[in-house]
């Protein structure tokens, strides 16, 4: 199974266009803004120090999926989660249990998690992050 990986973080500045790619690719209404960004860049405190990137890691056992009330989040057998918005009451437990704190609310308060569709890659434009084949 292929999964957003981080191929090298040394290299991220914290541009955020994997974030407007990801926000513009699974919103509902593509404007401008990173609400529905499942992937997060943020400085480490000055370019010196550089930035990180936060995005599910595609858990065997997902928590989020554990304490969804709803099956919103659905545990996929290759690890990470599905979202079935239209399931979704925006409870938040989700993004509670994330361990990482990879699922992210969106402006109508329901979660925005990553899917791992690899969208976001083609817009980075120092090789941060690859789409790559790994093992389930």
């Amino acid at each position: 199974m292929k999964r957003l990986v981080i191929k090298d973080i040394e290299k991220c500045v914290g541009c955020s266009l994997c974030m407007y790619a990801c926000a513009r690719k699974n919103a509902h209404k593509p404007e401008i803004g990173i609400s529905s960004s499942g992937i997060l860049a943020i400085s480490l405190s000055g370019f010196e120090r550089g930035a990180t990137i936060i995005f599910c890691r595609a858990c065997r056992e997902p928590p989020c999926s554990e304490v969804c009330p709803t099956g919103a989040m659905s545990a996929r057998k290759e690890g990470g989660v599905t979202f079935h918005e239209d399931l979704c009451i925006a409870c938040g437990n989700c993004m509670k249990a994330c361990t990482i704190e990879a699922i992210f609310m969106r402006e109508d308060e329901k979660p925005a998690v990553c899917i791992h569709c690899g969208y976001c890659v083609e817009f980075c434009p120092h090789g941060v992050l690859g789409f790559e084949e790994v093992k389930a």
